[in-house]
């Protein structure tokens, strides 16, 4: 397929945060029809850590998530700084969160986290033989339990939806996959 031309007639930020940049395009698509306000979520990106350790456990944090005001079971996360590489992200929020770092890493996974409207990517890797080496380092938004699966308790969790955020759900699939064709 041919990308169409959608024509940029005008661009504004209508927020522009250290938590969210928020752009809204008038954009002409190619039939002629004018789309006034198209609005664009721009950002850096985030990762994804499957941290597992020696003895096969997942590395999981328990948080509260403000947007739908619920208890998460997730994959450490976080974004990335602008001009920060991907794996430095990886490195520095699976201590931050969780007190963890890993001897080995691997990117599993990099796509496209939302594409209709944002900018957004997601590089997600796995962290191995994963240990606790330092407290955790939250910031102050942060509510943060770490919690250790078994490898077969976490699949079993993933499959009976106690993780239900869509993009550790992918993550946690391919990073599965991954693992068992090794």
């Amino acid at each position: 397929m041919e990308k169409p031309l959608w024509h940029v007639r005008s661009s504004s930020l209508v927020v522009d945060s250290p938590y969210l940049r928020l752009r809204r395009d008038a954009i002409e698509l190619p039939n002629g029809t004018l789309l006034s306000e198209y609005y664009v979520r721009e950002s850096e990106g985030f990762v994804m850590v499957f941290a597992l350790t020696k003895e096969r456990e997942v590395v999981l944090v328990r948080q509260y998530r403000y947007g739908n005001d619920s208890i998460s079971l997730e994959l450490p996360a976080g974004s990335r700084d602008p001009g920060e590489d991907p794996l430095a992200c990886a490195q520095r929020e699976l201590t931050e969160e969780t007190g963890y770092t890993a001897s080995r890493w691997e990117m599993f996974l990099h796509a496209a986290a939302e594409p209709v409207r944002s900018t957004s990517t997601m590089t997600a890797y796995i962290a191995y033989d994963a240990e606790r080496t330092h407290p955790q380092h939250l910031d102050p938004s942060e509510c943060i339990e770490v919690e250790l699966l078994p490898l077969a308790a976490f699949s079993r969790a993933l499959r009976e939806g106690a993780i239900d955020s869509v993009a550790c759900i992918a993550a946690s699939y391919a990073a599965l996959e991954r693992l068992a064709s090794r």
